[in-house]
């Protein structure tokens, strides 16, 4: 509904704008920019005429749909539980919370893993080695959903976030292009700040203060137990990782040579005409699908071709909301280009930025903490980013800051409030968790709990990405702090 309205008011206001003569300068043409009316006959038989393919050719449809069908499999398999549990079981008890939010951050790589599986696991694994359950799941959820945009491995996220990017970037530059891992660098560099921080967060304030201030009182017969791996997942998950190994080294083979296939005509990898940048999505799809299927093979949990079958179209099945959503966001996306509306706001927007002459820092700063406030009230990821980044992308690239670095800022404002807000959709899966343990816990509870988490978050890894910046650091694959 939200994009309905959106659309709704993108044609009245193109209707209302058309005939108003403005001085801003469209850097496309060269010339005062000028809103198009989208209400008039043709532009609504357009609007008609274009409206299968608008949404078919939406950058994020087919990318995340691609990826998930490789994720899906490993998930309906069996190998990503079995690798969330391994690692878990082989933690020393004094690494048991940064191993816990390493592996909460991992868990992003499939869908609702962290939150069905890792987060309950986190109170489970504290009250089985004699520590408070709720900081297990307090630190199991920070890095689930507080640390959602750290990850050392690519996932769906990136593709679905960088296909929003680049569209909204060629708003003012058509020709401009966003690669899908053009963040993962400060991702996989992120990782290591959160379950630091997460650590130091869970053991020295968090624990302490729920030990003083809340007893557990859960009927421990209906408390869940740590299931430890079975023979055949030993065994799926030697052959897994070792099918995902080989995977690898076959990737890195058929890339060393000069002359490979997967480069570009120059011999580059990592240019946006090279084979490999424009294979991110499948490789993403293959290096999931065939550790799972092996997996899978050998525990027992796939006996035919069916199994896979099923595992795809169960991540399809958690999809449907995802491509509804996608549907009316394309049509939305489409109309607002058009309209010239969001070239207008960027390139106003840009020159109440050049009048307040703020270093950008102060700039990326602001971007963080409006994703973070919208964020309370707006859950989903693409949903957001989808009514944001056609306004701030290109604003911002008016002002010199490049589509990636916002792309970065959003996702840090985006992740840090996940825990504190009871809209975001799993947070009353949380409440139920920390009841098992303590019949008391309420959204009250699993909030203030969060709090610190939330706040430490949000100030330290805003600094982290403006350290990058000054450092020089590549953000990721193709990716640059200015614009142009």
């Amino acid at each position: 509904m939200l994009f309905v309205i959106a659309l709704a008011l993108t044609w009245a206001f193109s209707a209302l704008l058309a005939g108003v003569s403005f001085t801003e300068i469209d850097p496309r043409t060269g010339q005062p920019i000028q809103i198009q009316n989208q209400l008039t006959g043709a532009a609504l038989a357009n609007f008609l005429a274009t409206m299968v393919p608008t949404f078919t050719n939406f950058p994020p449809l087919g990318i995340v749909l691609v990826a998930l069908l490789g994720v899906g499999v490993a998930e309906h398999t069996g190998f990503i539980n079995a690798s969330l549990k391994g690692m878990l079981a082989l933690t020393p008890l004094r690494l048991l919370t940064p191993m816990l939010i390493l592996v909460a951050c991992l868990s992003h790589t499939a869908t609702d893993a962290g939150y069905v599986l890792v987060i309950p696991l986190g109170g489970v694994i504290f009250y089985t080695a004699g520590r408070h359950p709720l900081a297990g799941i307090a630190a199991a959820f920070a890095g689930v959903s507080g640390g959602f945009s750290a990850n050392l491995i690519p996932s769906g996220i990136d593709p679905l976030l960088q296909g929003f990017t680049q569209s909204a970037a060629q708003i003012i530059d058509p020709g401009r292009m966003v690669n899908p891992l053009s963040n993962w660098g400060f991702t996989a560099a992120s990782t290591f700040l959160v379950t630091g921080l997460g650590w130091f967060i869970t053991d020295r304030i968090v624990e302490p203060r729920l030990i003083a201030q809340t007893a557990v009182d859960g009927d421990t017969a209906e408390m869940p137990k740590l299931e430890p791996l079975t023979d055949p997942e030993r065994r799926g998950l030697r052959t897994g990782l070792l099918a995902m190994l080989v995977g690898v080294a076959l990737l890195v083979a058929a890339t060393w040579p000069g002359d490979s296939p997967l480069r570009s005509a120059e011999g580059e990898l990592t240019v946006f005409s090279a084979p490999l940048m424009r294979s991110i999505v499948p490789l993403i799809f293959l290096l999931f699908l065939f550790p799972g299927v092996v997996y899978g093979m050998s525990a027992g949990t796939v006996t035919s071709h069916r199994d896979v079958v099923k595992g795809m179209t169960k991540s399809m099945n958690t999809m449907g909301y995802y491509i509804v959503m996608a549907f009316f966001a394309a049509q939305f996306t489409a109309a607002f280009a058009q309209s010239n509306i969001g070239a207008l706001v960027a390139l106003q927007g840009a020159a109440f930025l050049k009048a307040l002459a703020m270093p950008g820092q102060v700039t990326i700063v602001g971007a963080v903490l409006v994703t973070a406030l919208v964020n309370l009230l707006v859950g989903s990821a693409s949903a957001k980013w989808a009514l944001l980044a056609p306004i701030l992308v290109p604003m911002l690239m008016q002002v010199g800051i490049a589509p990636e670095l916002t792309q970065a800022a959003y996702r840090i404002g985006d992740s840090t409030t996940n825990i504190i807000t009871p809209l975001m959709p799993y947070f009353p899966l949380v409440v139920v968790y920390c009841q098992r343990y303590v019949r008391g816990s309420g959204i009250g509870t699993v909030a203030s709990t969060m709090l610190p988490y939330s706040v430490t978050f949000i100030v330290l890894w805003t600094a982290f990405l403006l350290g990058y910046w000054a450092l020089g650091i590549p953000l990721g694959l193709q990716s640059a702090y200015t614009y142009p």
